[in-house]
């Protein structure tokens, strides 16, 4: 164990196939300690991402890939280790379409593809994202879509680097994003990485800061995002959505193609991942929805790595799946 640096942002640090195991980085422990869990099946790899070890739908769709060929070589039932790693998590699209990648192709060599095309797909989207920042911005981002959430670079925070590194970005502020802390854990360790300014918030003061004038605009990541642009992310996005339309603030949604689900056509049938409510306490009655949904109305544009889509999302979007 060590405190973590940037090499630990690198793709194969984050999660990578070996010889016997699957090997992710254990983002439960970020960033005081750095520990790799090494999953040696499809099950155990199904657990480490229903324990969130392993978050973000595009690193969940790697790591599930990467099962999947760890599967093949064992010469385990591949319907069985797909239906274990299709049931892990079930609103982030991502991992159904890489398993479904995988099932006609279970081969290392494909997961590691489908590893390479997810990076590459970040830093397009970035450069995309970039594109929407206005100078000296001040931006609001919510959990966590950085390099850890997708496999490398990262998704929203991937465009924060890349507006950045143009001499765009001021400032960035980071919902701590509750209950898990995925923001003051993992993003904020992210940017603390590149060097980029930052500052950690309660969730509930993001209101106060567009009120004050001190927000420029709203970027996230989406865990799955249906034909019409209703947009399911990490829970308190929506509040967000309703806070920046109230302050006449643009929200951007950065996320790769493969996050995108022409086959669900609204928000309502998105399936919402309800965790356990000990997450939250463990004393009294609780809910703890993992995600809610972002009406297409209340998002600026949507942005992949094929560029920037506005509405009407039906007709936007529809070009941009991946193949």
């Amino acid at each position: 164990m060590h405190q973590a640096t940037l090499r630990d942002l690198e793709p194969d640090r984050i999660v990578r196939l070996e010889d016997d195991a699957v090997v992710v980085l254990d983002q439960r422990v970020l960033p005081a300690e750095v520990i790799e869990l090494r999953c040696t099946d499809a099950a155990e790899l199904a657990d480490a991402i229903k324990a969130l070890a392993v978050r973000g739908a595009p690193a969940i769709g790697v790591a599930a890939a990467y099962g999947m060929a760890l599967a093949a070589m064992q010469d385990q039932d591949l319907d069985a280790a797909y239906e274990t790693l299709a049931a892990s998590r079930p609103t982030a699209v991502n991992l159904r379409w890489a398993l479904d990648e995988m099932r006609a192709d279970p081969t290392p060599a494909r997961a590691r593809r489908i590893h390479e095309d997810e990076v590459a797909r970040c830093v397009a989207m970035g450069a995309h994202a970039a594109e929407l920042v206005p100078p000296a911005a001040r931006i609001l981002t919510h959990c966590n879509a950085g390099g850890l959430a997708t496999g490398g670079y990262g998704s929203a925070v991937g465009a924060l680097v890349t507006a950045f590194e143009r001499g765009l970005l001021a400032h960035v502020w980071v919902d701590e994003t509750r209950p898990l802390l995925q923001g003051a854990r993992l993003t904020a360790w992210e940017l603390e990485t590149a060097a980029i300014p930052h500052a950690v918030i309660a969730d509930s003061a993001a209101g106060s800061l567009m009120a004050a004038g001190e927000v420029d605009c709203v970027i996230t990541g989406a865990d799955r995002i249906a034909a019409n642009g209703d947009t399911a992310n990490k829970i308190g996005t929506y509040s967000l959505a309703v806070l920046a339309r109230h302050h006449d603030l643009p929200l951007y949604i950065v996320a790769p193609s493969t996050t995108l689900d022409l086959g669900t056509p609204d928000g309502a049938s998105i399936p919402i991942e309800e965790r356990d409510p000990a997450e939250v306490t463990s004393r009294f009655v609780a809910r703890n929805p993992a995600f809610d949904v972002t009406p297409a109305a209340l998002i600026a544009a949507i942005v992949t790595e094929r560029g920037v889509h506005r509405a009407p999302y039906a007709e936007s979007l529809s070009g941009a799946v991946a193949a």
